[in-house]
């Protein structure tokens, strides 16, 4: 375990975070965007976007002391494994027909973005990589002032 294990664990959750934002702004930014992608020659409302994380065992002392029998207790980090599109929620239905991609009843299907959901996600996410900040930090102050014993 080397002293910087702790840094580069925080260093991944920071940007593990910082994509999970991104993602979440992305889903706020297009919740009117009824033309994201052309289907079929038909266009598709903007489908919700979610990003999966995992733990980060990708290194190769990890494979080498599971091989070994040997338990590792420290982690290596998070990773991001895919940014998914929710094929799941439907489309939702607003009247509207004024709206030029609305169909012969009125109706236009809008993005399947919920701005509460996707406000709860964004506030998880700062808040994780506000705590994780703050590891880094104290994590930076033990190590400033282990150097300093030896003065």
């Amino acid at each position: 375990m080397s002293i910087f294990t702790s840094m580069n664990t925080t260093a991944s959750a920071l940007t593990a975070q910082r994509l999970r934002m991104d993602v979440i702004s992305s889903n706020i930014a297009n919740v009117d965007t009824t033309r994201a992608k052309q289907v079929n020659g038909e266009w598709e409302p903007y489908r919700r976007k979610s990003v999966t994380l995992t733990e980060d065992n990708g290194q190769f002392s990890s494979f080498l002391n599971q091989a070994l029998g040997k338990k590792e207790n420290s982690g290596n980090g998070v990773k991001v494994t895919k940014v998914s599109d929710d094929t799941q929620t439907p489309f939702k239905l607003v009247y509207n027909p004024t709206h030029p991609d609305a169909n012969e009843d009125g109706y236009v299907e809008m993005p399947n973005v919920d701005l509460l959901t996707e406000m709860v996600d964004l506030v998880s996410a700062t808040r994780s990589y506000e705590a994780n900040v703050t590891v880094f930090n104290a994590s930076k102050s033990m190590l400033t002032k282990a150097l300093e014993i030896g003065k």
